[in-house]
C-alpha cells in the first residue's frame, strides 16, 4: 500500500537509497523514459556555486509580469517541502504532489525491476512529473548539486545559465574551480544558448561550450551592465536596457545575477517575448527569503544562506554597507563537509558574538567544532563570556540568546546552512523589539506569523 500523505512519501523516499548522494543519471533517465516525461514549452536550468535562487526567482517574476504561466523547481527548501515547487508563483499543496509521487514509485517498480533512487532523484522526478501535467508556458529548473550528474539534467535546457562558480561540495565535484567547473558545463546542450554570468568563469567552462557547440553567451563580451547609486542599465547582444531600478532583493552580487538574467529572456525572445515594463516589474517585486534578507525591527534580523566560502564573502561586504550598528551578533550553524575556517574568515571582523547551533542533521557541524573554529582552543582564550562564543542545541535557541543580549540598536545575522535559516523561520518571522523599547513585562518577542 503506497504512502497517503506527503511526510510519509518523503519518509518512504528516505528509506529508499543507502546513500543521500549518488551521482549519476542512469537511474533518473531511466525513470524519466518509464513515465514519458517531457516538455513543450522553454526550460530554463540554472546552475552554479552562488546565486542560483536568485537567478531562478528573478526569471519567474519577470516572466510572471509578463504574463506567462510559469513553474519553477528549486532546492533545498527553509521550512516546508512544498517550497520547492511554484506554480504561478504560489507554493504547491501538499495534496497536489501526492499523485506525482505515487505515479514514480508505480514507474520504479514496473515490470518487477525496481529502481533505486536517491532522495533528490525520487523528489525531483514527482516534481518534475507534476510540472510537466502543468498548463504552462515556461520552466525554471534549479541545479541541485553540480550539473552534469544532477537529477534536474536529465531534462534537455532550451536555456542553460551558469552563475558565479566556486569550490563548494568537492567531495563530488571537485577540490578547483576547473573541475567544478566542468562539472557545472554539463548542463549546456549544443546549438542551445548557456548564458555564463561569472565574471571569470572557469576555462573549462568556456571550453566546454565549444566542444559541444553551444551558444556562449559570455558577462563582459556578450553582455554586461554598469550603474550607479541611483538606477543601472544592461546591454546585451541587439538589445539594451535602460533606467532600471535595483532588484528588490538585496546584495552586491544582484546586478550580476539579473544581468544574466535578462541575457537569458534575450536569448530565448523569439519563444518568450518580454516587454520592458515586464522587466522592471518584475525586478521590483521578486521575493526570495534567506537570501540577504532584512527583516526591520530592534534589533535589526537579517538572515543569509551563505554556506561556502564565496557566499560568506559577499555576505561580508553586504553587512559592511549597511551602516553602522554598534555590535553584531551571528546565529551561525553549517555542514560539517564545508570549509569552515574560510566560510568564517571573512566574518571574524565584523561579529562581535557568536552564537553557535547544533542542527538536526547528522551531515552537520557541531555547535562546539563551530566555535572551535571561531576560537581554535589553542588560542589561549579562556571559555566563559570574555570569549564571545556560545554554543546552543537549536538555531532557535541561539536566536533566543542572541536577542536576549542584543540592544536594540544592534543587528543579528543568522547564516550557514539553510538548516539554520530554517531552524529560525520554522516558527514564523520573529517579532523583533528592543528590550528598552518593549511594554513593560514584554522584552522581547518570538512570536510572529509566516
Amino acid at each position: 500500500m503506497h504512502p497517503s500523505t506527503l511526510a510519509e512519501w518523503l519518509a518512504h523516499c528516505e528509506r529508499l537509497h543507502p546513500r543521500e548522494i549518488d551521482l549519476t543519471l542512469t537511474r533518473v533517465v531511466r525513470l524519466r523514459d518509464r513515465l514519458g516525461l517531457r516538455f513543450d514549452v522553454p526550460v530554463f536550468t540554472v546552475a552554479g556555486t552562488n546565486g542560483k535562487g536568485s537567478t531562478c526567482a528573478m526569471l519567474e517574476a519577470i516572466l510572471l509580469q509578463a504574463g506567462y504561466r510559469v513553474g519553477v523547481y528549486t532546492s533545498p527548501h527553509l521550512v516546508d517541502f512544498e517550497e520547492r515547487l511554484r506554480l504561478n508563483g504560489e507554493i504547491v499543496r501538499a495534496e497536489q504532489l501526492l499523485p506525482h509521487f505515487d505515479a514514480v514509485e508505480r514507474a520504479r517498480q514496473a515490470g518487477g525491476d525496481a529502481v533505486e533512487l536517491t532522495y533528490f532523484e525520487f523528489t525531483t522526478l514527482a516534481i518534475l512529473h507534476c510540472l510537466a501535467a502543468q498548463a504552462l508556458d515556461a520552466v525554471v529548473l534549479e541545479v541541485g548539486l553540480g550539473g552534469r550528474l544532477d537529477a534536474v539534467n536529465a531534462i534537455d535546457a532550451d536555456c542553460a545559465v551558469i552563475t558565479c562558480i566556486d569550490i563548494d561540495h568537492s567531495a563530488w565535484l571537485g577540490s578547483d574551480r576547473e573541475s567544478i567547473g566542468r562539472e557545472k558545463a554539463g548542463i549546456m546542450r549544443a546549438d542551445r544558448p548557456v548564458i555564463i554570468s561569472d565574471p571569470m568563469p572557469p576555462a573549462s567552462v568556456v571550453a566546454h561550450a565549444q566542444t559541444i557547440g553551444a551558444d556562449a553567451w559570455l558577462f563582459g563580451r556578450d553582455f554586461n551592465y554598469a550603474g550607479d547609486r541611483q538606477q543601472w542599465s544592461w546591454r546585451g547582444r541587439g538589445r539594451s536596457h535602460s533606467a532600471l531600478a535595483y532588484p528588490a532583493l538585496r546584495g552586491a552580487n544582484q546586478l550580476i545575477n539579473a544581468s544574466g538574467v535578462l541575457a537569458a529572456l534575450a536569448a530565448l525572445r523569439d519563444r518568450l517575448p518580454v516587454t520592458a515594463q515586464a522587466i522592471r516589474n518584475g525586478l521590483a517585486m521578486v521575493n526570495l527569503p534567506g537570501r540577504f534578507q532584512i527583516i526591520p525591527g530592534q534589533p535589526t534580523l537579517v538572515l543569509d544562506v551563505a554556506h561556502n566560502p564565496h557566499a560568506a564573502a559577499a555576505l561580508a561586504q553586504n553587512l559592511d554597507q549597511m551602516g553602522f550598528f554598534p555590535r553584531t551578533l551571528a546565529v551561525f550553524g553549517a555542514m560539517a563537509d564545508k570549509d569552515l575556517e574560510h566560510l568564517v574568515s571573512p566574518l571574524l571582523a565584523l561579529i562581535d558574538v557568536w552564537h553557535c547551533c547544533d542542527l538536526p542533521t547528522a551531515r552537520a557541524a557541531s555547535a562546539q567544532q563551530l566555535a572551535e573554529v571561531i576560537r581554535p582552543p589553542e588560542s589561549g582564550v579562556t571559555d566563559g563570556n570574555t570569549q564571545r562564543v556560545y554554543r546552543h542545541a537549536s538555531a532557535r535557541e541561539a536566536l533566543q540568546a542572541a536577542l536576549a543580549e542584543a540592544d536594540p540598536t544592534d543587528r543579528i545575522v543568522v547564516f550557514g546552512s539553510f538548516y539554520t535559516v530554517g531552524g529560525v523561520l520554522e516558527a514564523g518571522l520573529p517579532s523583533l523589539r528592543g528590550a528598552h523599547v518593549a511594554p513593560v513585562g514584554g522584552a522581547l518577542s518570538l512570536t510572529g506569523t509566516h
